[in-house]
This record gives structure tokens, C-alpha cells and sequence, in this order.
């Protein structure tokens, strides 16, 4: 009786139980299936579920890596025991396509491995393409170099240009390359920084320059720095890092003066430079500053009928038998921005147009004064 008593109950509640799931298994049986679309979006409407400015860069993305190119440098080496020739890789980094004529802009010392040698090669891969690429024109000074391909206009994408005067701290910034060999890579960032000092491979400085936190590795040397309209505003040039990676400061040469110096490489082959009509010496820079503490850049002679031969300045001048020397001029100033040596002035020098009327400071036997010249051409 007891166990009637139990069992009897027990009974009842699992009939109630099988009742109500078996209810819920006839629903989800009898409920249609979830079309796979619902649960997958295909790959059209995956931007759609972005954020307006995720879709901002990946357009900027797409509009752009076609004008940039990834730069090899090779040089012929001959093996010493079996004689045979082979191409051994002296250089990579990037660069970018200036206009439909096939001019390619990069770093110089991307390509600097190849000056001057008769069995160096360039390389230029753009769109999958290798062109075989020549030296235009090099700005040693400001890093800048230009290479010329030839393909289709169809492949010719210019890059278009923005400004470098209105940049602010704080704006987004995008770099476009080939770090490490990859293929076209994207970095994104802000300007950190503007008005930086970096120096050239002629130990010359490069002013005016863009410091930005975007990650710039090797191979991404020469390539395009872009706002967030997809507008050229530097190239990128070096990265602040005792080992070569990023280390989170990264420079890039602002696009006011790219464009300045561009189209001269082009024409000349070179960089048109303004002409004082000096000649210095580096050497008596730290001379002079040891015995007078007066750093600046030294006039060693000056060209007759020059420039600076008509408003006066003077250079060394050497007794008779060669036993005392006497400082002329040292330049410690040029519009307004000091000059602590040659190539201090040589860099300022660079940012001015040959024809320009200047202000320099010069010193002379423990005196300053101020001078006003207009700069030859050469």
C-alpha cells in the first residue's frame, strides 16, 4: 500500500512533465528552420556594420595603395672562386607614383645602395608588375629621390596632394607601404608632433619635419603619408629606434616641401640650391668655437663678384708666411634662424629659393652685425 501510495503520485507528475516538454519539442519541430542569411551576412553587407569611420579608412585604403610601389635595389656580384655573376639585394623601401609620366617618389636612401654604380638595378613592383626603374633626380639633403618607370597609364595613379602648412597635432594620419617585403600594409596614427629636426644622410638637417605615432618599419622608408581625405602630406623617411623597429616615433618629410623639390629633380636631376658665394670649412667651425665661443659657419674665402663679396664679407685671411691666421665673417644666423656650423647652414640653405633676398647674422672680431643679400642660383 505504501508503495501504491508513492508510485501512484510520482506517476501523475511525470505524465504532467512529458506533457509540456513534449508540447515544446512539437513547437521546435514544426518551427522553420533560420535562413542562413539572418545568421551569416555575406560579405557585401559586412561594411554596413561598421562604424562610418572604419569604412572612411578602408576606402582610404583602397583608393590608395595603387599608387604605391615597393623599390628593390640590386648589384651584381661576381663569385671570387667559380667567377659566376649573380644579383644580390642591397636595399628595399617604398615609394609612390607622383604623375602619369611614370615618376616614382621614394627616400634617397633607398636607392642611394646604386648611385654611382654600373651594375646596380631598380626595381619597381606596381601592380604586381616588376619595371625595371631609372634615377631621375636626388635631394641627398631632404632624403628625397626620384625614380622613373615605364607602363600603361592605366597603372599611373598619382597620388593627390595635400598641404603641410595647416597640419595640426592631433589629426589622423595614414602610412601605405611594403615594411619587411609584405605586401601593401596600412598604419594608421596622429601627427604628434610638428616642426621636428632630423638629420640627413649628409649630416645636413631636414627641418619642418612631421613626427607621427603611426608604425613606420623598415620598408616603409619612401612611401606616402596621408590625412584622413587620402591626400599626400609627407613622405615617410626614418623611424627613432636604436634597433631599426618601431619604437613609436616615426618622421616624415612634410608634402610643402616635396613639392617644391620634386619637379626640380625632375627637370635638373638635382635640387637648384641658392648661392651666397662663400666658401666654408667645416673644419674651422670647432676651431673658432673652442678659441672664441662663437659657433656658427665659418667663411673660409669668398668669390669675387659675389654676393657676399659686395656687401662685404670676409673669410680667413693667412699672413704672408703662412704662420698666423685671422677669422673673417662667421655666419651664426640666416633669417632669423641660427647656424651653428657649414652643414647648419647648408640645411637652411635648402628651404630657400635661389634668388631670395635673406638677413644673416655674421660675427667678427668679437662683434655682430646684420647683413642683407640676394642668394645666386646654381
Amino acid at each position: 500500500m505504501r508503495l501504491g501510495r508513492v508510485f501512484f503520485p510520482a506517476l501523475l507528475l511525470g505524465a504532467a512533465l512529458g506533457a509540456y516538454f513534449g508540447r515544446d519539442l512539437k513547437e521546435v519541430i514544426a518551427r522553420p528552420p533560420v535562413a542562413e542569411a539572418q545568421t551569416r551576412p555575406e560579405a557585401g553587407s559586412r561594411e554596413r556594420n561598421l562604424d562610418p569611420d572604419e569604412r572612411a579608412t578602408i576606402a582610404l585604403f583602397r583608393d590608395s595603395q595603387a599608387a604605391v610601389a615597393f623599390i628593390t635595389t640590386t648589384e651584381q656580384q661576381v663569385d671570387f672562386w667559380n667567377r659566376t655573376v649573380s644579383e644580390q639585394p642591397t636595399g628595399t623601401g617604398s615609394g609612390f607614383v607622383w604623375d602619369d609620366k611614370g615618376h616614382i617618389v621614394t627616400n634617397y636612401h633607398v636607392v642611394e645602395p646604386v648611385v654611382g654604380s654600373r651594375s646596380g638595378e631598380i626595381m619597381v613592383t606596381l601592380h604586381d608588375k616588376n619595371l625595371a626603374g631609372t634615377l631621375v633626380g636626388a635631394a641627398p639633403e631632404l632624403d628625397l629621390a626620384v625614380v622613373r618607370v615605364t607602363t600603361t597609364k592605366a597603372d599611373l595613379k598619382p597620388i593627390p596632394l595635400g598641404g603641410s602648412d595647416n597640419l595640426e597635432v592631433g589629426q589622423k594620419v595614414f602610412a601605405i607601404g611594403n615594411p619587411f617585403g609584405l605586401d601593401h600594409t596600412l598604419t594608421t596614427g596622429i601627427v604628434s608632433a610638428l616642426g621636428r629636426t632630423i638629420t640627413s644622410v649628409l649630416n645636413t638637417p631636414i627641418e619642418g619635419v612631421i613626427q607621427t605615432d603611426a608604425a613606420i618599419n623598415p620598408g616603409n622608408s619612401g612611401g606616402p603619408l596621408l590625412d584622413s581625405s587620402g591626400r599626400l602630406i609627407g613622405v615617410n623617411t626614418a623611424i627613432y629606434s636604436p634597433s631599426g623597429a618601431n619604437a613609436g616615433i616615426g618622421f616624415a618629410v612634410p608634402v610643402d616641401t616635396v613639392s617644391r623639390v620634386v619637379p626640380q629633380l625632375i627637370e635638373f636631376g638635382r635640387m637648384r640650391r641658392p648661392v651666397i658665394g662663400v666658401r666654408l670649412n667645416s673644419r674651422l667651425d670647432g676651431l673658432v668655437a673652442r678659441r672664441f665661443g662663437i659657433r656658427g659657419a665659418v667663411i673660409e674665402s669668398v668669390d669675387r663678384g659675389s654676393a657676399a663679396a659686395r656687401t662685404g664679407l670676409a673669410g680667413v685671411d693667412v699672413d704672408r708666411n703662412g704662420n698666423s691666421i685671422s677669422v673673417g665673417d662667421v655666419i651664426t644666423e640666416i633669417d632669423g634662424k641660427s647656424v651653428a656650423s657649414a652643414a647648419d647652414l647648408s640645411g637652411r640653405l635648402s628651404y630657400i629659393e635661389p634668388g631670395a633676398t635673406v638677413s644673416m647674422k655674421v660675427w667678427r672680431d668679437g662683434k655682430t652685425r646684420t647683413v642683407k643679400l640676394t642668394l645666386g642660383g646654381s
